[in-house]
């Protein structure tokens, strides 16, 4: 076997074309868009190229068939993951994983990296984040992680170590909420200065400010790993999710007219991408049109949810999701919903889900390998434990 840098256009196509003899016998398989993938590893395309850098490679057997794929990036920034490998895809043969697995890390160890984190993705992390360690029967949401069950021995047998495990909900829009979120509901309701409303589309690049906002408070520095959202960032993600957007499942909650709560749902396009093939190619615009108008799409999957922490365990979680409940029930069209990961890092959201109705779906984990084999593996703390205590607390009082 070996390892073949990804330099030409024939490498790239066959860096494409392994995981469909991958998962050639697996329904549940939905290909990503090539196109999605050739942006991150676009200089022009992907801000993380301005401070880092990263590779790609092939294993190739003695029959010059490729066998195996994987990338290995640096961030070149203080980010809590500054090394990391993903794309990975292997034939069920450990020495050829291991082989892959080497090849990562020696670069990554050249560049004077410690350690390798794995599957993440070099850019945001709710795209191809994780790797699949429960429930391997259902097809992956648009822009999720999917991978054999195999797949989780080559990691741990190779020395990857779990960093944080990432739960995945699924919830029956039709499905009550809990009593006590009800209750807190109907008195946010009843006070007008509290709001929610769906998107209004003649507006829609202010809501690209709301949404940092909320994020920014609810997310941004407060030991989640994730840094704060810059306006710029913003803008480019609700550009983003223009072109796919549904108006009517997207959800801003207010306070004196000033946004605290968000919660940001798209069609489950997948639905949809499984009919192209992986290539969004002009004739898979055509059928992506032709799905779309058809409404193939019956389900939802919530990509952000965030509420203000001052506002936190008062009812405003509720309210959202039951404005949302009586919006899509009324419409009819959607049926269910997932809810992309939530880390274990943090129990206060994940009992928040939990009390929404919504229940465990998926379990993926990110994982760590350290260069130091002697060196003392520590899993992710916990977010806020002291706050996390006391608003736990309040909630459930």
């Amino acid at each position: 076997m070996r390892i073949q840098e990804v330099t030409s256009e024939n490498d790239l196509k066959a860096f494409h074309r392994l995981p469909f003899k991958i998962y050639k016998k697996d329904p549940n398989w939905v290909p990503h868009l090539k196109q999605d993938i050739d942006k991150i590893f676009d200089p022009k395309k992907n801000k993380m190229w301005r401070k880092g850098e990263a590779k790609r490679w092939l294993l190739i057997n003695s029959n010059n068939e490729v066998i195996g794929r994987i990338a290995a990036w640096v961030n070149g920034s203080s980010s809590e993951h500054p090394a990391g490998c993903g794309f990975f895809e292997c034939i069920d043969d450990q020495n050829a994983a291991f082989q892959l697995f080497d090849t990562a890390k020696d670069w990554l160890d050249s560049k004077g990296m410690t350690q390798m984190d794995g599957p993440i993705n070099f850019g945001e992390n709710h795209q191809y984040w994780g790797l699949i360690i429960e429930n391997f029967n259902e097809p992956p949401y648009y822009l999720q992680n999917y991978n054999p069950e195999y797949y989780v021995r080559f990691f741990e047998n190779y020395g990857f170590q779990i960093y944080f495990k990432q739960e995945i909900f699924f919830r029956k829009i039709a499905d009550p909420l809990q009593d006590k979120f009800t209750e807190r509901a109907k008195n946010l309701q009843n006070d007008p200065l509290f709001k929610v409303e769906s998107l209004d589309m003649s507006r829609f690049e202010s809501y690209a400010e709301e949404f940092r906002m909320v994020y920014n408070k609810a997310w941004a520095n407060r030991q989640t790993g994730f840094s704060e959202m810059s306006k710029s960032q913003a803008v480019s993600i609700f550009k983003g999710l223009k072109p796919v957007v549904d108006p009517e499942i997207v959800f801003f909650a207010y306070y004196n007219g000033n946004p605290i709560g968000m919660y940001i749902q798209l069609p489950e396009i997948n639905q949809i991408f499984r009919y192209v093939n992986g290539n969004l190619n002009w004739w898979g615009k055509l059928k992506f049109l032709y799905h779309k108008k058809r409404r193939t799409v019956r389900r939802c999957f919530g990509m952000v949810f965030g509420i203000d922490p001052d506002f936190q365990g008062k009812g405003v979680e509720g309210m959202i999701f039951q404005y949302m409940a009586d919006t899509i029930q009324k419409e009819g069209h959607y049926k269910d919903l997932v809810i992309t990961w939530i880390g274990d890092f943090n129990p206060k959201m994940i009992s928040i889900v939990k009390g929404l109705g919504a229940s465990k779906y998926r379990e993926m984990a990110t994982f760590r390998y350290l260069f130091d084999r002697n060196a003392e593996f520590k899993r992710k703390p916990l977010a806020n434990v002291s706050r996390q205590s006391e608003n736990s607390e309040n909630a459930d009082s």
